[in-house]
């Protein structure tokens, strides 16, 4: 039904089941549970469930399947699982199909909990996994072995806006038969290619873009039908980290206005990059969507656009970047990403704080960098907050 749809027609009506109400929006199925007519319907739906039949809300749910189809229409994937947060899609894809002795190659650049999965739960399970450079193919050439299961990395990397080339890594992925995982949040389904590039499954944290509102937590894996409902479905299913009907029902509202708000923060975004560029108190400015960027090129073709998050790096140290965010007078300080609000993070002394610091040093997050994700206020009035609170900085160096 939505093959013919462009993007933002599909973020609206993609995966639309309405009840016999004929309610214009989506209905809330609020039930953990479903009532069957016989015992023998309730058998024959336990040995297989048609498509519009449900059986426990772990399992699914009406509300949460219509987010699936429709998240899964605008990815262009044949099918997708949504998860309670973020983390309990990375955690969910990587567990579901790795088994002991398994193989892992992943980029090394990545948020502090992907880290922590990968380097303290998978060995802890007999998952051997190799970090790499993630923008140095000789890297990942190296790393890729016959019996390397899966390759993970961000397509942008958290904080330090890496760009890693999706379809020569799925090109080296593919030659030893391992599958392509990729955390897509800062890409947003708006500006992502990444399964017509080569990835195999895309992992997102609703609770960022989607949501995009600060609302909910939330998550989705993306891939193949076989994929997600003969090895995802089972693994999330009986291990409790499915969404929930409310927070799926917010994550659709998310999606009707998913293209309006990304496409106005990527262009606020531009704007603030040009500004800040080549600011004194600044030792780096990196936007994947300016031309600085090491990676703009690859950025430019393979997304088509820089996404909506900036990092700064203040040239004198933790002390300044303080400075810099109490400052702040439109911006806020938190966690979050791609929300409406812009927000900056510390990440050294917040998402990255358990890193040791030489590993921090190595990744680029020093004492003064600061990630700014840009919400949906007016470019002028950000331009002069965070002009403003460089000033400061600049008088705490």
């Amino acid at each position: 039904m939505t093959d013919g749809w462009k993007a933002r027609t599909k973020a609206v009506h993609g995966g639309t089941r309405r009840s016999q109400y004929g309610e214009v929006s989506e209905a809330l199925f609020l039930t953990q549970g479903f009532v069957y007519d016989s015992a023998e319907a309730a058998e024959a739906r336990f040995i297989e469930a048609g498509p519009d039949e449900f059986i426990y809300a772990r399992y699914g749910n009406p509300t949460v399947a219509m987010f699936e189809e429709r998240i899964a229409a605008l990815e262009g994937a044949e099918d997708a699982f949504a998860t309670a947060s973020g983390m309990a899609a990375v955690n969910g894809v990587l567990t579901a199909m790795l088994r002991a002795g398994d193989h892992v190659v992943a980029a090394k650049a990545l948020f502090g909990s992907c880290l922590y999965i990968l380097e303290e739960i998978l060995p802890r399970f007999g998952v051997e996994v190799t970090f790499v450079d993630g923008v140095d193919l000789d890297q990942w050439r190296a790393a890729v072995r016959p019996d390397t299961r899966a390759v993970f990395f961000e397509t942008i990397s958290n904080p330090t806006l890496e760009v890693i080339d999706i379809a020569a890594v799925a090109e080296i992925a593919h030659a030893a038969g391992a599958a392509v995982i990729v955390d897509n949040v800062f890409a947003t389904p708006v500006y992502s290619r990444a399964l017509s590039q080569g990835a195999d499954v895309v992992v997102y944290s609703a609770t960022k873009h989607i949501d995009g509102q600060g609302r909910t937590l939330g998550g989705v894996i993306l891939g193949s039908r076989e994929f997600i409902r003969g090895t995802v479905e089972p693994y999330m299913k009986h291990t409790g980290g499915s969404m929930s009907p409310f927070t799926a029902w917010v994550m659709l509202k998310g999606l009707e206005t998913l293209h309006l708000r990304v496409r106005a923060q990527a262009r606020t975004a531009v704007q603030l990059a040009e500004a800040l560029d080549g600011r004194d108190e600044l030792s780096r400015m990196i936007y994947p969507g300016h031309i600085s960027h090491p990676q703009h090129a690859l950025c430019d073709a393979q997304m088509g656009a820089g996404g909506t998050v900036i990092a700064l790096d203040l040239a004198a140290g933790q002390k300044a970047a303080f400075a810099f965010l109490n400052a702040l007078s439109v911006v806020v300080i938190s966690n979050n990403l791609g929300d409406a609000k812009s927000i900056a993070t510390h990440p050294a002394t917040t998402t990255h704080q358990r890193l040791p610091e030489a590993r921090k040093q190595e990744l680029g997050i020093t004492p003064g960098l600061i990630r700014l994700s840009v919400g949906l206020e007016d470019a002028q009035d950000l331009i002069a907050d965070i002009t403003a609170a460089l000033d400061v900085a600049r008088g705490n160096s």
